[in-house]
């Protein structure tokens, strides 16, 4: 018998303005949703690109530190830029942020983001047995 998906709550980060959980855990995996580069309350602010990136994984990588996980735990990570032109930036910062963890990924161009964002990034994460 599989254990049924269990919500995990970050506290400090903003709740989902949607009907949905930051994150979900089954049966070893972490499914982290999406992440835009929204402030921890407030109306959405406008950054520059690097800050948003480094906003966005700073929320993922608190969500995983929540499940108790790191960088090293990312399984799959999907990204989504409103432009290609931020590939090469992002690919910088990313690795900078990342360090040695080199999970799959993909990147995938889109023409526009909510609240006029450049980034989002969603992913998949193993939960470390004990």
């Amino acid at each position: 018998m599989s254990d049924r998906p269990t919500a995990l709550n970050v506290p400090g980060l903003r709740p989902p303005g949607g009907h949905y959980s930051a994150a979900m855990e089954t049966e070893g995996l972490i499914f982290l949703s999406g992440q835009l580069p929204l402030p921890p309350s407030g109306p959405p602010d406008d950054i520059g690109f690097d800050e948003q990136v480094r906003r966005v994984m700073g929320s993922l990588l608190a969500i995983l530190a929540a499940a108790g996980g790191g960088p090293e735990d990312l399984v799959k990570v999907t990204v989504y830029l409103a432009g290609i032109e931020y590939w090469d930036r992002f690919n910088q910062l990313y690795a900078g942020i990342m360090g040695d963890a080199k999970p799959a990924r993909s990147i995938v161009p889109v023409p526009a983001l909510h609240f006029g964002y450049l980034v989002e990034v969603d992913a998949i994460a193993v939960r470390r047995a004990g």
